[in-house]
């Protein structure tokens, strides 16, 4: 059993066995569903606009390298400056000299799921440089010392009393604040460093390659401060995150908002082509886009190469079984939940974290609510075979399969034994892994293959 697997296992029993835990989440579920059944009624035929985008993606995939060369050429032509990076190191690396380069001591930083897989905020404090996330969620989970719970919603695991005890415990504030208390505080603390921070930093939902731009999408208006106040914005984006063309905004800005928040569009769309202009007035005076491997390019597989179309919405989190009931933190990886579970044991490496592909009933409503009907429960299931193929499941399992290979294959083997003894075997055999969580298996004093036989009989 690997370190990761152990970890997994003793987190997710705590969760499913705390209540409290599970009644917030399925309360922020709940709230997420209602405003999803009102964000879809904006599409005139939704079945159409999913199946254009993912055709869209299809494309862009099959044609990745192209499109990479050809946002580089149209970003830089206008000033921006593009780095590749293989690695999470090489994107650390860079974002450390910039930061040394322009003298900055502090950098702001609005919502994002890869500097939190390249763990940024912890390599720039290792330098001296204080790295402060921006977006309310993000700054609830930075102050409370946690990880993300949520791609979308860091802190959806939180009612507003424990957002009121973290302020109280680590900002000194008030006990039991009102949430508009709350926002206020956030909002005075962080204006302040978005006007003293040197560097913004923030991802991106999507580039585009025909005219060379980042697009930032989000609800708080904290993007935008992020890259206007600071002198230089750096943008770290996957490499997945390429749509060919503009025109194709019209379709994922919506998909992207319905099937993330239940909105019909996000409040705050920002495309960002490079640094400002000599005519503009706001904007950074520098830009740069780190495009990010770090992993994806496992993914163009073809057995999980459909995870790559992904927009990071949450909806398959959201829908889940499992996550509704052992939570994001549990999987003890950046991407939790099905996507999750596809794309992690490709990122860092299929023998610590192939466990993410068994904590799926493999139900299928993960792919039936993806914007872009990624066949996500068949590609965990791709996962597993890929697993078995490279050898990485125990002796253990190896035999224990053979031996149910030959007992259902022999029914000879199958009528051996008494009810209670079979009773008794599988009870100990499998007292962990099923007796545990579940209760004992009780055979039954007839098979039906006897009884098949005694009705042949009669």
């Amino acid at each position: 059993m690997t370190d990761q697997l152990s970890v997994f296992l003793a987190k997710s029993e705590i969760k499913a066995n705390d209540l409290e835990h599970k009644r917030k989440l399925a309360f922020n579920i709940r709230k997420y569903n209602e405003s999803v059944v009102k964000g879809k009624r904006q599409f005139a035929d939704l079945d159409l606009a999913r199946e254009r985008a993912k055709n869209v993606k299809w494309k862009t995939i099959e044609h990745l390298d192209t499109y990479l060369e050809q946002f580089e050429k149209n970003f830089t032509s206008r000033g921006g400056k593009v780095i590749w990076a293989e690695t999470a190191e090489e994107a650390q690396e860079a974002v450390l000299q910039i930061c040394e380069a322009k003298g900055t001591k502090q950098v702001v930083k609005a919502k994002s799921m890869v500097t939190e897989e390249i763990h940024l905020n912890d390599f720039l404090g290792k330098h001296g440089i204080d790295s402060v996330e921006t977006d309310l969620g993000e700054y609830i989970q930075q102050l409370d010392g946690e990880a993300p719970y949520h791609i979308v919603t860091p802190a959806m695991h939180k009612s507003k009393e424990d957002v009121a005890r973290v302020f109280h415990e680590k900002l000194g504030t008030e006990p039991n604040l009102t949430p508009p208390e709350i926002t206020k505080i956030a909002r005075k603390n962080l204006r302040t460093m978005y006007t003293s921070a040197g560097v913004g930093i923030t991802g991106g939902n999507f580039l585009i390659a025909d005219i060379g731009a980042v697009c930032v999408t989000e609800n708080e208006g904290n993007g935008r401060l992020t890259t206007t106040f600071p002198a230089t914005q750096i943008a770290i984006v996957g490499i997945e995150k390429l749509l060919p063309s503009i025109n194709d905004l019209h379709l994922f800005w919506p998909l992207l908002a319905t099937f993330g928040t239940g909105q019909n569009v996000t409040v705050y769309n920002t495309i960002f082509t490079g640094p400002r202009k000599a005519d503009e007035t706001d904007g950074p005076k520098e830009m740069y886009v780190i495009l990010l491997d770090n992993g994806r390019t496992n993914l163009l597989r073809k057995e999980v190469r459909e995870s790559m179309y992904c927009i990071r919405c949450g909806s398959c989190l959201n829908a889940c079984p499992v996550y509704k009931n052992i939570g994001g933190h549990a999987y003890g990886a950046t991407y939790s939940g099905p996507i999750g579970s596809v794309i992690t044991p490709h990122l860092k490496g299929m023998e610590e974290f192939k466990h993410m592909s068994y904590a799926s009933s493999l139900c299928g409503n993960c792919t039936e609510v993806c914007p872009l009907k990624i066949n996500i429960h068949e590609m965990l299931l791709e996962n597993r075979s890929i697993a078995v193929e490279e050898r990485l499941n125990g002796f253990k399992e190896n035999m224990s399969w053979r031996l149910w290979q030959d007992a259902m294959m022999r029914r000879m083997i199958m009528n051996m034994g008494s009810p209670a003894l079979k009773s008794r075997i599988f009870n100990k055999l499998f007292h962990t892994t099923w007796v545990l969580h579940r209760g004992e298996i009780e055979f039954a004093p007839k098979s039906f293959n006897k009884m098949w036989k005694e009705r042949q009989k009669n």
